[in-house]
């Protein structure tokens, strides 16, 4: 399963120059570190269970920390900018009429009609033909 990564990094010494109390203070050794040498298949050590169970706890907490987080900040900038419209002169407008953008994306192309950022006329054409 490979070297286990808690917070971004190898797990660090805890009390007393440890990882845990079987090993040795000051190890380097990369069992101590939470390298963990089995896997599912083959079966882990109790100290590889350990560490892959605190690095499993570790990103569910960050998970379930950035979730909301995320959340939030999606309903501020929905909130932020639902009075934003576009206008048939391609301009952004707020709920006043006052101008925002000038032009729609900096360029006027609407992404849902493009194709690598160039649009294919003749496909729209024939779309709005089979519908027409």
């Amino acid at each position: 399963m490979g070297q286990q990564a808690l917070r971004g990094g190898r797990i660090r010494n805890g009390y007393n120059a440890r990882t845990l109390p079987i090993f040795e203070k000051g190890s380097l050794t990369p069992t101590s570190k939470g390298f963990v040498y089995g896997g599912y298949r083959t079966g882990l050590t109790p100290t590889e269970y350990f560490f892959h169970a605190m690095t499993g706890r570790d990103s569910l907490m960050d998970t379930a920390l950035r979730t909301p987080k995320s959340g939030y900040l999606y309903r501020r900038l929905s909130n932020a900018l639902q009075d934003l419209k576009v206008e048939y002169d391609f301009t952004v407008r707020d709920a006043n009429g006052k101008i925002v953008q000038f032009k729609y994306g900096d360029d006027g192309i609407d992404v849902h009609k493009s194709e690598g950022g160039k649009i294919n006329v003749s496909k729209i054409v024939k779309e709005v033909a089979a519908y027409g």
